[in-house]
């Protein structure tokens, strides 16, 4: 008699996020000897040890994950994702959703404030239209997507990287996207609702009240199917958000490091980590969001944002800003002298160093 377990012919069908679980588990590890490299050229360059503070591990985290020492930056690139949410006519947004095809346009025509940070930063840049005019569903009353297309909107996502790219900054635009960014929180963190939510793009008090009511809705509506980090992406997410997750993977498999921008960018994340705690080893948090409780979120996530300056724009803004820092660090690494080069002396044998811990 044949093992029911077993026998091919009673064992379940494959299910389509099969596929994102075996690429999580295919995913690379950092080069140790890319960082041992990098180590050893920063302990000859003309200046005291661990002097730059967190310029010094930016590019030791960099050489990790490109796996080579030194690391590039010759072809940064910025992705925005933009998508459109039927939750949106629960009155979650202070915008109309006329704006997700306007802020496009805008972009296009070089308006937008990521369009200045990346043309002064040097960094290539792409939007992605989601099926901007085919909004989600309300997740209210229905999933936001089903199985196939989810997995679909995240392999779009992952052709972000297709064309080559040896450091991704991702972003996001979709007026309704902070209630579900809200809702996936609550789903991934528990808790009460409200927590997660905040004023995204800037609703008033009843607003507020909306959001709240909106992610209790969804929350309850979709109750025993967000056990799995992956249904709770399909339930509750939206395409921006799952294209935005397809991208980190994409990167991760090809030894791409990541800038994550803000509030609504970390909810992508927060489904990979959920779904693999070391999913998230080759990103970077751009910046803390002045939105909601997102410093809550990065720590959760063990990301130690790069920047804090009060933004909540969206559009990948904080991963750009972010970003020129790095382009900065890396020139700092491969650019100064060393000791010998210079002839500045190195500090007199047996003097203690400063012994500095670095950390992401």
């Amino acid at each position: 008699m044949s093992d029911p377990v077993t026998d091919p012919m009673t064992a379940p069908e494959p299910g389509p996020f099969d596929d994102i679980r075996n690429l999580l588990k295919a995913m690379p590890g950092p080069d140790q000897d890319a960082q041992a490299a990098v180590a050893a050229r920063d302990a000859t360059l003309t200046k005291p040890a661990g002097s730059l503070g967190r310029l010094e591990s930016l590019v030791s985290w960099l050489a990790a994950w490109q796996g080579k020492a030194p690391p590039s930056f010759d072809r940064p690139l910025v992705c925005v994702f933009a998508g459109s949410h039927g939750v949106t006519r629960r009155g979650v947004s202070a915008f109309p959703d006329a704006v997700n095809r306007q802020m496009l346009d805008n972009f296009a025509a070089g308006g937008g404030a990521i369009n200045q940070i990346c043309a002064a930063y040097g960094l290539g840049f792409k939007v992605f239209d989601l099926a901007l005019d085919m909004p989600t569903g309300d997740i209210t009353e229905a999933p936001a997507l089903d199985e196939r297309a989810t997995v679909a909107t995240m392999a779009f996502g992952m052709e972000a990287v297709a064309a080559g790219t040896d450091c991704l900054g991702i972003g996001e635009m979709g007026i309704g996207n902070t209630t579900v960014a809200a809702a996936l929180y609550a789903a991934l963190f528990g808790g009460d609702p409200a927590h997660w939510v905040g004023r995204g793009t800037g609703v008033d008090r009843d607003g507020l009240g909306r959001k709240v009511a909106a992610v209790e809705a969804a929350l309850a509506h979709h109750a025993g199917h967000l056990d799995d980090p992956l249904q709770v992406l399909a339930r509750l997410g939206g395409r921006e958000i799952a294209a935005m997750a397809g991208a980190i993977l994409a990167a991760r498999l090809q030894r791409i490091p990541v800038v994550i921008d803000g509030y609504v960018a970390t909810a992508a994340a927060a489904v990979l980590h959920a779904a693999d705690p070391s999913a998230l080893d080759h990103c970077l948090a751009g910046h803390v969001s002045a939105e909601g409780v997102h410093a809550e979120v990065l720590e959760r996530l063990g990301l130690v944002p790069l920047l804090a300056l009060g933004m909540r724009l969206g559009e990948a803004s904080g991963a750009g800003m972010a970003m020129g820092l790095l382009k900065g660090a890396l020139a700092c690494h491969t650019g100064m002298a060393t000791f010998a080069q210079a002839g500045v002396s190195e500090k007199a044998s047996g003097s203690a160093g400063t012994g500095t811990d670095l950390v992401l």
